[in-house]
């Protein structure tokens, strides 16, 4: 995916995660299930949908986060199970960010204004699989002072979020 598609997408995330009021029209939340909840934007360019949800458990404690975990569709530009996490903060360029759930383990190859995604489909549509069948997923990152944090987000309720995020946008 071109880097200035997830950039605009990322602007418009961050404009409605921290200004909902402004964007209220625009934005619907379709449902929470569990752990998880479903939001469409409406843009011009055509509806986006997303399944998100937040940590149940963060590290460390003391560093408390706005950190989210995301799975979006964007079927105008046929973009599906794209995933992207924010931790809170600007990753750190030399470290990985990893999610890992059970023996599975998927690096975050892009990083750029506090979000992380894949560039590879096929391995999101292997991570998305795993989330379905999982009950957990950690994601460790690493900020600019090199400190580790790692969140920890609950995987009820995923899959019936994926589906209703799937289905809005079809």
């Amino acid at each position: 995916m071109p880097l200035i598609k997830k950039f605009l997408f990322l602007s418009v995330i961050i404009s409605v995660l921290f200004t909902q009021k402004t964007f209220a029209a625009d934005l619907k939340k379709v449902g929470k299930y569990k752990d998880w909840e479903v939001m469409v934007i409406s843009e011009q360019s055509g509806k986006v949908c997303f399944a998100q949800s937040i940590p149940v458990l963060q590290a460390p404690k003391k560093n408390k986060r706005d950190a989210r975990l995301f799975v979006t569709f964007r079927p105008s530009e046929k973009i599906s199970n794209e995933i992207s996490t924010t931790a809170g903060y600007e990753f750190n360029k030399n470290n990985s960010v990893l999610a890992t759930s059970g023996n599975n383990k998927f690096k975050f190859d892009i990083k750029q204004q506090g979000f992380a995604w894949m560039t590879s489909s096929k391995k999101e549509n292997i991570m998305v699989k795993v989330m379905k069948k999982g009950s957990r997923i950690m994601i460790a990152g690493y900020n600019e002072k090199g400190s580790q944090t790692i969140d920890h987000y609950s995987l009820l309720g995923f899959t019936k979020a994926y589906n209703t995020a799937k289905k809005a946008c079809s």
